[in-house]
């Protein structure tokens, strides 16, 4: 993909938009062919680079959007435009999250993270864990930690948007996966999953708004 890459890149460069970084995470394919890369290349995934791991397939993306979540349902679909028998498992980005990955994520260190927990620092008040690691190790849902920082300005606004929109869009992927007798078309689908999308948008601050998209019944 890569000497035709360059070329197309440039035609399709747009400088006024943003660009993002993510990695859909493939199955179907056990095996990276030349014929892949060609299906992929010619269906618009110029700006992705395939690798595996551990047997799995890795599309990594530097993809330019008016959104993450618009860049990132732009590369879906192409990868289904693409034809080459593979399906999204997900999006590389967990909503699972340690102490760690909240520091990674917002520029912190451990430390003011710990204390944000522990309520020695900041307005308190810090989201409860939903699970551990290890007994040692908790995790959070990063969407519930993105709206407590957002809602005491210890944030930009859209950490906020993309923690609940790659929640979204994450649970839709995974539960297209498990179904594995599809009951939408691909573009049904991602249909469905740009108006969850908008949704999670324009509901950025209702507290309830997230786990009614990801637990409540499936939209139509």
């Amino acid at each position: 993909m890569s000497s035709r890459k360059t070329a197309n890149k440039a035609i399709r460069h747009r400088p006024s938009l943003p660009v993002y970084d993510f990695t859909l995470v493939l199955s179907g394919i056990n095996r990276i062919t030349p014929r892949i890369e060609k299906a992929l290349f010619e269906a618009g995934c110029d700006d992705a680079t395939l690798s595996m791991r551990n047997g799995r397939v890795f599309l990594t993306f530097s993809r330019q959007g008016t959104s993450r979540s618009e860049a990132i349902l732009s590369a879906i679909r192409d990868v289904y435009k693409a034809d080459i028998g593979a399906e999204i498992i997900l999006l590389d980005e967990s909503n699972l999250v340690t102490q760690a990955d909240i520091a990674r994520r917002i520029g912190r260190t451990r430390q003011w993270i710990h204390q944000c927990v522990a309520g020695v620092r900041g307005p308190g008040g810090f989201p409860p864990p939903v699970g551990h690691v290890t007994p040692k190790t908790p995790v959070w849902f990063w969407s519930d930690v993105a709206r407590w920082l957002k809602q005491h300005r210890l944030s930009e606004a859209p950490v906020v948007c993309d923690a609940w929109q790659v929640a979204v869009i994450n649970n839709e992927l995974e539960r297209r996966y498990l179904e594995k007798v599809h009951s939408e078309s691909p573009t049904e689908f991602l249909q469905r999953l740009e108006a969850m999308c908008r949704t999670a948008n324009v509901f950025t601050d209702t507290h309830r708004c997230l786990p009614r998209l990801i637990t409540g019944p499936r939209g139509r």
